[in-house]
């Protein structure tokens, strides 16, 4: 589920822990995706001061080498609200793995069910994610937003 070195806490899972990040208390629920990701289940995303809260998660001792957080709002049994700081790049409008964390993280904290198809509503749009014992996999669209040129 998560790999040793991503979070400094000695548990083999890491499910609905009360830490504290920031000098506050959160229920976190890690998970890796190929990258550390911690999930945080909220009241409400669109009320987060995310650019406060994100990099007190990317940057706090508890993880090592960082981690992407994801903040989540349940909304049913089948639909998430998500945003996600990624470590590095800040907030993100999508994150894939991000995305699929959060399913898995709900899955584990029984708000949703596994097998079944999750719709997660981002800034960026939405995605399904299908978390089985066997996979996660994710569906949706992908949108061009920028355009750049790069000298080198």
């Amino acid at each position: 589920m998560r790999r040793r070195d991503d979070v400094r806490l000695d548990q083999p899972q890491i499910v609905d822990k009360p830490v504290t990040v920031g000098g506050e208390v959160y229920r976190i629920t890690c998970c890796s995706m190929g990258n550390p990701h911690c999930t945080v289940f909220v009241n409400s995303v669109d009320k987060l001061n995310l650019q406060e809260v994100g990099p007190k998660f990317e940057n706090d001792p508890l993880f090592p080498e960082g981690v992407n957080a994801g903040f989540v709002e349940v909304i049913d049994d089948h639909t998430l609200k998500a945003r996600i700081w990624e470590r590095g790049s800040g907030e993100t409008k999508a994150c894939g793995t991000g995305t699929c964390a959060a399913v898995v993280a709900a899955t584990l904290n029984g708000f949703c069910e596994k097998g079944q198809d999750i719709r997660v509503i981002l800034k960026g749009g939405e995605l399904k994610i299908n978390y089985t014992d066997e996979r996660v996999l994710m569906t949706g669209n992908a949108e061009k937003i920028f355009d750049g040129v790069v000298e080198i």
